[in-house]
């Protein structure tokens, strides 16, 4: 039987990923019914994807009994109430990243989610490329002997973006690519929380960081140092650095479709969109929406791949970043 899906937004990334699910096979996945605050905004969206039913409420999507999973991909500061909304209905959770504004709010998610025994993961979507598999079992395999360093860096041009220039709209480049990179770092090192967490950066005129460098220190002379700005384009790339050799995403390391291991390129190819999409790699979502698949099968309540701590792990590294940095959201203060 597919998996039903119910996907909450109409915005850019609600439409690749339902172009995404449309790599994987009909049985498997099924995009049931999308909801938008504006009613023809939602119409649209379902007639253009084939989507059986559209609703112009998150109320009524959260309502309908015939949906196994939300897609969540409005904007961040709807992430919270939204997710509560559904998880109190009964519903399981993809919440787009990051989960929500601070450590605070994910943690009410999850403890709502536990509290209904209810799926729920983050959508951090790097997390389950086939790339991202091969890196874990690199590192589980001892390819390049001890991990040592660990850099990340994403930066893009996104100044004239509201969602990143504005506070009131989760702004900020920490929560909106930020959290890729430590995903990445988090994943490398398995989970451990580091020894120390120490950050520099610029803000804008309107009080959101704009460019930042987390230096992060591990156990065992190990250390992670991750930037990311909106404000110019870098190379985008990842590496980890062991005392037998290197591991490398030579370029979108946020959605990695190649890796260079001691010199060795390995090749991962996505499938084409059948549809246009919006972002780089976007059809690299349906590895998440598998994921998802496979643990609701499983009767599990998080991904042993994306575990909930992780996400309470990353979101506290932002918070200390954004602590030092002196970035507020009035979600801070509340």
């Amino acid at each position: 039987m597919a998996t039903r899906w119910g996907i909450c937004g109409a915005g850019r990334i609600c439409n690749d990923f339902a172009v995404a699910l449309k790599t994987l096979p009909a049985e498997d996945h099924q995009a049931v019914a999308v909801a938008s605050r504006d009613s023809s905004r939602a119409r649209d969206f379902a007639k253009q994807h084939q989507i059986p039913k559209s609703y112009g409420s998150y109320e009524e999507l959260a309502c309908d009994p015939n949906i196994d999973i939300i897609y969540l991909g409005t904007i961040n500061p709807q992430h919270l109430r939204v997710a509560l909304l559904m998880l109190q209905a009964g519903k399981n959770v993809l919440c787009e990243k990051p989960m929500a504004m601070n450590l605070k709010e994910v943690q009410q998610i999850v403890r709502t989610a536990r509290d209904n025994d209810l799926f729920l993961i983050e959508g951090l979507w790097t997390r389950f490329f086939p790339a991202s598999n091969a890196i874990r079992c690199l590192v589980s395999q001892n390819t390049v002997g001890e991990i040592k360093m660990v850099k990340a860096e994403f930066g893009t041009h996104m100044m004239g973006t509201p969602r990143l220039m504005e506070k009131e709209l989760g702004g900020g480049v920490l929560l909106d690519i930020g959290c890729y990179c430590l995903q990445f770092v988090c994943m490398v090192f398995n989970g451990e929380e580091p020894g120390s967490v120490h950050a520099t950066g610029f803000l804008t005129e309107k009080g959101v960081d704009e460019a930042v460098t987390i230096v992060l220190k591990y156990s065992r002379k190990r250390m992670a140092v991750v930037t990311v700005s909106m404000a110019v384009q870098l190379p985008n790339q990842a590496t980890i650095s062991g005392t037998k050799g290197t591991i490398t995403i030579p370029g979108c390391m946020w959605c990695p479709t190649s890796l260079v291991v001691n010199g060795n390129v390995q090749e991962f190819p996505l499938p084409a969109p059948s549809q246009p999409i919006n972002f780089t790699n976007s059809t690299g979502l349906r590895y998440e929406a598998e994921e998802v698949r496979q643990c609701l099968q499983k009767g599990l309540k998080e991904s042993p791949q994306m575990p909930l701590a992780e996400s309470e792990l990353i979101v506290s590294i932002m918070d200390e970043a954004r602590r030092q940095l002196g970035v507020v959201y009035h979600q801070d203060t509340a």
